[in-house]
């Protein structure tokens, strides 16, 4: 006799629109045990990056993810700049900030709609997608486009923050503010929505640490912890982000938590304009080769802690870029935290987690000494059945 019911959960639109299968383990409605399966939608992007300049790998690394693509080039760029032994100007810094929380708030609203989509609100999605519009246009405004920033160049930015720029970009904040205050309260009072994420997928502290979890997913759990604060960059040692931290642990927790960050980012920007340095963001040339050596980079983004290791042997590209994202530890070592909870609730439990599928999906595993080149799963890395070295 079978104790077990399989459900498989995708690989098409389990919450989200992005390919992943959960395998759902059932004892009756309750799930007994996940397996997490990726591997639908690799595109190669970090070999492409071998074979690309340093600029052209600005746009390439940035197209990682289509919603924190800002952030993607920021890691890239200042880890390049460290290799050249390039510094961007302060006002450079100050711009790259503005547009890497434009695109906390922008990202933490789209994740928040589709959890209203997802649990069958769906006039709640629109209005916040409505609302969502008005963000993207300030990071328009601002970069010159709607979606790809593409205001990074290595040195500083394409463009300067003109005046009456930054002044739109107030106006439009305070409408922001309001509405992300608005959205907040309805997450915390509405009666559908805390039925049905208060206490699911709960994620104590200790098991956040344990699972290497990063982001607010993290700090949901307790954990204070966030890059512009532990390790500073861009203009983050002068502006003093603070950490939002909650303590429940569960899909309601990391939902309310992107709220508050969010509003965070509101007085980030606010700060950043009213205190912007004076001078030229603007390089008047761009240093095109870099010496030998390697660098760590790595950014807080709107999903956690984002990672970048590049490798340069000298010359006009670099020999390797490796790109660890936040949804890869989120998405891969999360399985634990559907177990105990109900079917209905796994949608749920992995829209919390904000994960994206096309940032994780890039593992060639070459044998150099044989010329053997083979694509593997990240489950089979992360249990250690197969060895890169």
């Amino acid at each position: 006799m079978v104790k077990y019911v399989e459900v498989p959960v995708g690989p098409q639109h389990p919450a989200l629109h992005e390919p992943i299968m959960l395998r759902v383990r059932l004892d009756g409605e309750v799930v007994e045990g996940v397996d997490i399966v990726t591997g639908y939608n690799h595109r190669g992007v970090e070999k492409l990056g071998e074979k690309n300049s340093w600029v052209r790998d600005i746009y390439i690394f940035s197209r990682i993810c289509g919603i924190c693509n800002a952030v993607h080039a920021q890691t890239y760029t200042q880890g390049v700049e460290k290799l050249m032994g390039v510094e961007p100007p302060l006002r450079a810094k100050y711009i790259r900030t503005i547009v890497m929380e434009l695109e906390r708030i922008h990202s933490h609203m789209l994740i928040n709609a589709v959890m209203a989509e997802a649990i069958g609100f769906d006039t709640l999605f629109m209005l916040i997608m409505r609302d969502r519009e008005r963000v993207m246009h300030l990071k328009e405004i601002v970069t010159g486009q709607r979606v790809h920033a593409d205001i990074h160049m290595i040195g500083g930015v394409k463009r300067d923050l003109r005046p009456e720029t930054a002044e739109k970009v107030l106006r439009v904040l305070d409408y922001i503010e309001a509405r992300l205050r608005y959205y907040k309260k309805v997450f915390e009072e509405d009666y559908t929505i805390r039925k049905r994420l208060e206490g699911v997928g709960k994620i104590s502290k200790q098991e956040a640490l344990k699972h290497s979890l990063v982001g607010p997913v993290l700090r949901a759990s307790g954990v204070p912890s966030d890059v512009r604060v532990d390790d500073p960059y861009s203009a983050y040692d002068e502006l003093k982000p603070n950490i939002v931290v909650r303590h429940e642990g569960d899909s309601l927790a990391r939902m309310l938590l992107r709220w508050d960050e969010a509003l965070e980012s509101v007085r980030l920007i606010r700060d950043a304009i009213k205190n912007m340095p004076k001078g030229n963001p603007v390089p008047k040339a761009i240093k095109r080769a870099a010496g030998k050596g390697e660098v760590f980079s790595r950014v807080e983004a709107p999903r956690g802690e984002l990672i970048y290791h590049i490798v340069s042997t000298g010359g006009p590209k670099p020999y390797r870029v490796k790109v660890r994202t936040p949804s890869f530890n989120n998405i891969v070592n999360s399985g634990f935290a559907y177990i105990g909870e109900r079917l209905a609730d796994v949608p749920v439990i992995l829209t919390s987690f904000d994960p994206c599928i096309s940032c994780t999906e890039r593992v060639l595993v070459v044998d150099e000494k044989r010329g053997l080149r083979k694509w593997v799963p990240f489950m089979a890395l992360s249990r250690g059945e197969i060895r890169v070295t």
